[in-house]
């Protein structure tokens, strides 16, 4: 196979998707996410908390306290690609990672996560922006 050929082989194949977690051996907590790229995603967490710049800040702190062997990622479900290579997954990794949030309520002493912000919350996070920069 010539290297354009692997190259567009390569961009047609899928990414293992599915929702994952980031799971302290040391406390239980857990910090729940999804993507179209799994791997590629964990990388991007693992590169964000040696760095010592992960948004999710109480993982972070445990991160460092703990260090990384007391942590471990793990696939929870993931997602299977269609024959249509046209599909958007986004819908489907949400409602995915929305039931595994649900399930596992990863909050406060359980885990990492915080509670997604409802559509009125955005909304009047929005409008007081909008307010306070005329």
């Amino acid at each position: 196979m010539d290297k354009k050929a692997e190259i567009r082989e390569y961009k047609l194949s899928h990414r293992p998707m599915g929702v994952f977690q980031i799971l302290c051996l040391r406390n239980e907590k857990v910090f729940i996410d999804s993507s179209k790229d799994v791997p590629g995603k964990i990388n991007r967490h693992r590169f964000q908390l040696n760095a010592g710049v992960h948004p999710a800040k109480t993982l972070q702190a445990d991160w460092i306290e703990f260090g990384e062997d007391a942590f471990e990622f793990e696939t929870l479900e993931p997602l299977e690609p269609r024959d249509d290579t046209e599909y958007n997954y986004s819908s489907d990794l949400e409602v995915l990672e929305d039931l595994w949030l649900e399930k596992l309520a990863p909050y406060g002493d359980k885990g990492y996560n915080e509670p997604k912000k409802t559509r009125n919350e955005r909304l009047q996070m929005i409008a007081s922006k909008r307010a306070s920069n005329p």
